[in-house]
């Protein structure tokens, strides 16, 4: 179903600064000014926002917990013509942050959602890494379990490209030395508080960036160099390639995934192949 931008009424998507007041666009200043009901992740952090601009604006709470509930309220304004934003705490709406329910249940109403460019942590973060900027994979959090981001790290050493996550400062450690023993003493780059007054950039190994790191505070990115094991999976059989997961206690559903992303085709393709086998 192809929709235009040609709509009367629309759920707009407005990043905000993630740091920098000056962040903001003149698009979504606009945006801000223009919509007749703004949802926020937090109405106390958005009014702050709303209230160095300059601009007025009725605020509805819509964050992790209410979404679900949310996603109707906002239906129902739409369909009664009006313009619809939607921010969150900082940056792009959806990355790591609320929205995406919201979103796919519109769009399956038939209604026309528009995203703003704009700030987001993980863009800086990769440009100014010094390690390859494409193709990349953004992750995002790892697990908050340790069994979890394990399995996690397990799934994602063989990629070939830069892996970019987000962490807090209180799993920064836990997260670097579960990397080094899984993923190998790789280059990376360790991004905190851009775009703030303490913005602060970590060069060099993984076990390099561990010593340096006594204690830190605010929000990370982490960008990680890609696996260098020059493996051409395309000389593999794909049962030899599914079987590389097998080995490292990866579940047999979970191994497809994997082994059809890295060779650019469904996975229905692996499941047939691998079988027939």
């Amino acid at each position: 179903m192809q929709k235009s931008y040609e709509s009367s009424n629309a759920l707009y998507l407005i990043p905000t600064p993630i740091g920098n007041m000056e962040d903001i666009t003149l698009r979504a200043l606009s945006t801000l000014k223009m919509v007749d009901v703004l949802f926020c992740e937090d109405t106390r952090t958005t009014g702050i926002l709303l209230s160095k601009f300059q601009i007025k604006k009725k605020l509805l709470s819509c964050h992790e917990y209410n979404e679900d509930k949310m996603k109707n309220t906002i239906l129902n304004l739409l369909d009664e013509g009006k313009n619809i934003g939607l921010v969150t705490d900082q940056g792009t709406p959806i990355i790591s942050d609320p929205g995406y329910r919201v979103v796919s249940f519109l769009i399956s109403k038939g209604k026309t959602v528009i995203s703003l460019p704009g700030a987001t942590a993980f863009v800086p973060a990769l440009t100014s890494s010094g390690l390859p900027p494409q193709p990349f994979l953004f992750y995002g959090f790892l697990s908050a379990k340790s069994s979890k981001m394990k399995k996690e790290l397990e799934c994602l050493k063989n990629y070939p490209f830069s892996i970019i996550f987000y962490e807090s400062p209180h799993r920064i450690q836990e997260m670097l030395k579960l990397a080094l023993e899984i993923l190998g003493n790789r280059k990376i780059s360790l991004a905190r508080e851009i775009s703030k007054i303490h913005e602060t950039y970590y060069y060099g190994s993984i076990s390099d960036v561990l010593n340096e790191l006594v204690t830190i505070k605010g929000e990370i990115v982490v960008v990680i160099e890609g696996c260098k094991n020059e493996k051409n999976y395309q000389e593999l059989s794909i049962k030899q390639h599914v079987e590389l997961y097998l080995k490292e206690d990866v579940s047999l559903n979970e191994a497809f995934k994997i082994v059809a992303r890295e060779r650019g085709v469904s996975k229905s393709v692996i499941y047939k192949e691998y079988h027939e086998k």
